[in-house]
């Protein structure tokens, strides 16, 4: 019950959910550059990603089961964030990224399961599937992330092994998931290698499908439209 309340607050919160959540990821995304890797600086980072948290349960949170699942990710993902500032203990940063990763999972989910479903195609899909495709993007960088802790130097940065911040994965990501592959930033290890070509499908294949979703929601919505015009030309009284 409240669970329920809870998710039906935030629904009143964030009236278009998925455009609140593509706002907060642009936001994020357009100003953790400008951050200093300081202390206050990883702090900035750690408040904007909880706000991301938020609008990311508020977005799926669309019925109690899916609201409880983006809980139980959010809140140890807050938590770890808070250690890992707090302590500065690296453990607790890889374990935020973790629950962090779980809940950005779930959340695409969800919003691929929202995008693609047969109806009508509306604007709020329209950003859902944009947020979807900006939070694979952040989702691959806190994976690349986690594999650097785990083997590390997986990495380089022109051309060296070099230790990289979280905004240096993220970045990395999307130069992979759009195809754009500046140089700057290569992966060395195999296990970055191969989560690498896993995005590289995964983002075309995303493209592929959501274009192909859209030509039939606009397939769909001519053939509502020339039902209706049917309908309403044979409601219409016929002239003399």
């Amino acid at each position: 019950m409240v669970i329920r309340k809870a998710g039906s607050l935030l629904g009143r919160i964030f009236y278009q959910r998925c455009f609140y959540l593509f706002l907060v990821l642009m936001l994020f995304l357009c100003a953790a550059p400008f951050t200093e890797p300081t202390p206050i600086g990883h702090f900035i980072i750690n408040c904007a990603n909880a706000f991301i948290i938020v609008a990311a349960v508020a977005s799926v949170g669309r019925t109690t089961t899916s609201c409880v699942v983006a809980v139980l990710f959010a809140a140890p993902a807050l938590a770890y964030q808070w250690i890992a500032v707090v302590g500065g203990d690296p453990h607790a940063a890889a374990k935020a990224w973790g629950f962090s990763a779980l809940l950005y999972a779930t959340t695409i989910a969800y919003l691929l399961d929202y995008v693609f479903r047969r109806d009508v195609m509306t604007t709020d899909k329209l950003f859902g599937a944009a947020s979807a495709y900006l939070l694979l993007g952040v989702f691959w960088g806190f994976l690349y992330a986690l594999v650097d802790h785990v083997y590390s130097r997986s990495f380089a940065l022109f051309g060296s092994p070099s230790p990289l911040v979280l905004f240096d994965f993220i970045y990395f990501s999307f130069t992979v998931l759009t195809s754009t592959g500046f140089g700057d930033i290569s992966p060395l290890s195999r296990q970055a290698r191969g989560i690498c070509v896993i995005e590289q499908v995964v983002g075309a294949l995303f493209l592929a499908i959501l274009i192909a979703r859209l030509a039939s929601a606009y397939r769909m919505s001519a053939k509502i439209r020339e039902q209706a015009a049917r309908k309403k030309r044979r409601a219409s009284p016929s002239e003399d």
